[in-house]
């Protein structure tokens, strides 16, 4: 079984290959590298705000829009899922 996170970033290689002018991740990857990033630093203050004073399930909902707009910034940069698949795993046999 494919893992999730294989199959939505399959999807935004495939958005990144094939622009559709109603995809948001497409609008997001024509914005450029930077206003993903700073995308990516919204979401990661919205994570924290809902860490220290939110639901758990807002925190769950911050939590996925900061993975994905980490995913669509790897995207943009041609990095893969497995590159940091493999980051992770390096730094658990440590």
């Amino acid at each position: 079984m494919t893992d999730f996170i294989d199959t939505l970033f399959a999807t935004l290689e495939e958005r990144k290959a094939n622009p559709s002018p109603d995809s948001y991740t497409s609008s997001l990857l024509e914005a450029g590298e930077n206003a993903i990033a700073q995308k990516v630093g919204e979401e990661a203050v919205e994570v924290v705000v809902a860490a220290l004073g939110q639901t758990n399930e807002r925190l769950v909902e911050e939590t996925a829009d900061l993975v994905y707009h980490t995913l669509v910034l790897l995207v943009s940069r041609g990095l893969s899922w497995d590159d940091i698949r493999q980051e992770l795993e390096k730094r658990h046999k440590k």
